[in-house]
Parts: structure tokens; C-alpha cells; sequence
């Protein structure tokens, strides 16, 4: 089998990044109908688009509880950029329950946070590793941020088990196409002509070409990285966004998107109240492009990204507000296209296939 796999026939409830809410998890299960096994009374199965960890509170019983699942046959599941962190032991922001190097520098923001056990990781590193990052059938693709065409052809070729070998491979042809471009060289000639750091908000630079071309070619070479992480192009308007001026924006692929499979991601940090602060990233507006926070979106109306940012609760409970006012862990539930929230909320989604022009 490649790295994209069969989704399972029949009714499935597709379940949104968890970043390591464990509680969220639990309580959306037992709304869906589900026990903790997996089990649910009528059959149905459960899909999970990737991003199980990272900055909530209890990543450890998360993967435990979604490993399980996948072991006894109950669930399925896709890759997220976060899993693929983990693999590649790419410590990032958020990741101390994991990585001991980490541990000290995000207690200000996420503790306190569950660690894993030596004793537990080899098992559930194993299992993630076996993971695809595509899900398919004939009515309906799983994949945790994009569904390129050019990209599913290339990871199709490669066998169940390579996602971690498969991106360091990709991300070493990155790196020799920067040097046969001569990037670093570039940037250093830019850097001398911009006398500000791109890491002070206060002064905007101009558009830097080579910067602009290191951070494309960072995103867009590796096929892995474009399916999990998500499209991105030239801006020639820089902008400032996680501590730095960026010379390259996401795009909203699902706008190119005019297959008749619908698509279901992760990954964009939704909101269910649109006029809330953005949770993660300065361009959500322009990502969703103005529709509702239950719309289905893109060319075909029928590409939905169910990631209501739970993973952003950290934020809230380190401000002392309710952790569940804002941030909603959801899920899909298919064929009905019904959303179901981990506080029991439910919500019919809207615009299914709706010609563009004539959206609710």
C-alpha cells in the first residue's frame, strides 16, 4: 500500500485537529455515540485528520486513546504536520510533552501539560510512522490541508511506512535547489541593503526576492510538507506573522479545487464566531474568503476544513477565560454533513455543491 490508502465504506464521523485536548476528545466521542473503544451502536467508524498533539494539556492520552483505535480496527487516520514533527524529531513550539528540550522553554505558555513516558513513545512512534497522509473513495478524500493533484500523484509512488524518510528526502532536494540558486548568497545581499531585522514588527521591509524565494521553496518542493502544512505563493506585500516579515502567503487551494470527490482538512484554524480575534495566523479572513463558519468553501463548494482551533485553548486558560467559549473541537459526520462539537452542540453545514453565486 502507498502513503495514500482506501477510506473506509459506510457512515464516518471525521474528526478535527485535538492538539492534545484529551477532555475535548472524550466528550465529542460520547456525543457522537461512541464508547472509548471505538465502538459506536450503528457502525459507524471514525476518521481522524492528523494534529493529535502539541500545546494542550494531555497529548500523551490523546495518542494512546487514538492508537488504540487504529490497532483494534475501529478508526482511521492521516498524517498532520504535527505527527510529522514528532517523527522527524523536529522539536517545535508546544512540543515539551515530548521533547525534554522543549519542556522548559513552553512552560510559560502551556503548563502545565502531561509528558510521555520513555516507556510508551517507541510504540506509538511506530504506529504514527504507519500512518498515510491521504485517506480516498470514491465519494470523499481525507488529507490534513491540501488536496493537490500534481502532489497525491508523487505520494502515491511511495510505500506505507516512508513518510518520515520520504520528507527528509524531498527536504534535501529543497536545500540543493537553494544552493544551486544561490539563495543564501542572495539573502545575505538583501540583508545588507534592509539595515532592520525582519524580526521587528516596527519597520516594514520591501519585497526581499530571495527571502521570498528561500521561504517558497521551503513550502512548496516537498509534496509531504504541501499535503500537511498547505499551499503557499510569492506576496509581494510583506506582511508580519509569527515573529517575522513573510515574503510568501498561504492560499486557499480548495479555490483551484474542481474534482466532484468532496474533500474534508484540518489544519486552518476555524472559527465558530467570526468576529473573535484570529486564533493562530493573520490571514484566516482571506483563507475562507468571507463564508460562514459552517459553509462548505472552494470552486465546487465542497472542500470543508473541520478545525474550529481547539488548539488554541491554551491561550484562553492562560488568560483565565473559559477555555471552550471560542475553541471547539468537531467533527464531520458523513454522508449527513452534520457538525457535531464537543459540547454537544450540532449544526448543519451549508452550500454543499451550492453553484458559487448562490451560497446561503
Amino acid at each position: 500500500m502507498s502513503l495514500v490508502q482506501p477510506l473506509a465504506l459506510g457512515a464516518l464521523d471525521i474528526v478535527g485537529d485535538i492538539h492534545g485536548e484529551y477532555s475535548a476528545l472524550v466528550q465529542l466521542m460520547t456525543h457522537l455515540g461512541y464508547d472509548l473503544q471505538g465502538n459506536h451502536p450503528n457502525g459507524r467508524r471514525l476518521v481522524f485528520v492528523g494534529d493529535f498533539c502539541d500545546r494542550g494539556p494531555d497529548s500523551p492520552s490523546v495518542l494512546a486513546l487514538v492508537a488504540a483505535m487504529l490497532a483494534a480496527g475501529k478508526a482511521h487516520a492521516v498524517l498532520g504536520n504535527h505527527e510529522i514533527n514528532l517523527l522527524r524529531e523536529d522539536a517545535k513550539d508546544g512540543s515539551g510533552w515530548f521533547f525534554d528540550s522543549r519542556v522548559e522553554s513552553d512552560q510559560p505558555k502551556y503548563a502545565p501539560f502531561a509528558r510521555m513516558s520513555a516507556a510508551d513513545a517507541p510504540a506509538i512512534l511506530q504506529q504514527l510512522s504507519q500512518l498515510p497522509i491521504a485517506l480516498e473513495r470514491e465519494d470523499l478524500r481525507i488529507v490534513h490541508a491540501a488536496w493537490r493533484p500534481e502532489q497525491i500523484a508523487m505520494i502515491r509512488e511511495l510505500p506505507t511506512g516512508s513518510a518520515r524518510a520520504s520528507y527528509d528526502h524531498f527536504e534535501k532536494l529543497a536545500n540543493a535547489q537553494a544552493l544551486t540558486h544561490c539563495i543564501a548568497q542572495r539573502m545575505r545581499q538583501e540583508a545588507l541593503s534592509w539595515p532592520h531585522s525582519l524580526e521587528d514588527h516596527r519597520y516594514e521591509p520591501p519585497f526581499l526576492p530571495a527571502h521570498s524565494e528561500s521561504e517558497l521553496g521551503k513550502a512548496m518542493v516537498n509534496p509531504l510538507k504541501v499535503l500537511t502544512a498547505g499551499v503557499e505563493r510569492e506576496c509581494r506585500n510583506p506582511f508580519y506573522a509569527g515573529g517575522k516579515w513573510r515574503f510568501v502567503e498561504r492560499v486557499g487551494w480548495w479555490n483551484e479545487y474542481n474534482e466532484a470527490p468532496a474533500v474534508i482538512v484540518g489544519h486552518y484554524w476555524r472559527r465558530m464566531h467570526p468576529a473573535d480575534a484570529p486564533a493562530h495566523g493573520s490571514q484566516f479572513e482571506n483563507l475562507f474568503g468571507g463564508t460562514s463558519p459552517v459553509s462548505w468553501h472552494g470552486a465546487r463548494n465542497n472542500v470543508f476544513c473541520v478545525d474550529y482551533s481547539v488548539g488554541a485553548r491554551w491561550l484562553d486558560r492562560l488568560r483565565g477565560n473559559d477555555p471552550a467559549q471560542r475553541s471547539k473541537l468537531a467533527a464531520m459526520r458523513w454522508p449527513e454533513r452534520v457538525l457535531v462539537f464537543d459540547d454537544g452542540l450540532q449544526a448543519t453545514s451549508e452550500n454543499f455543491e451550492a453553484p458559487v453565486g448562490l451560497r446561503d
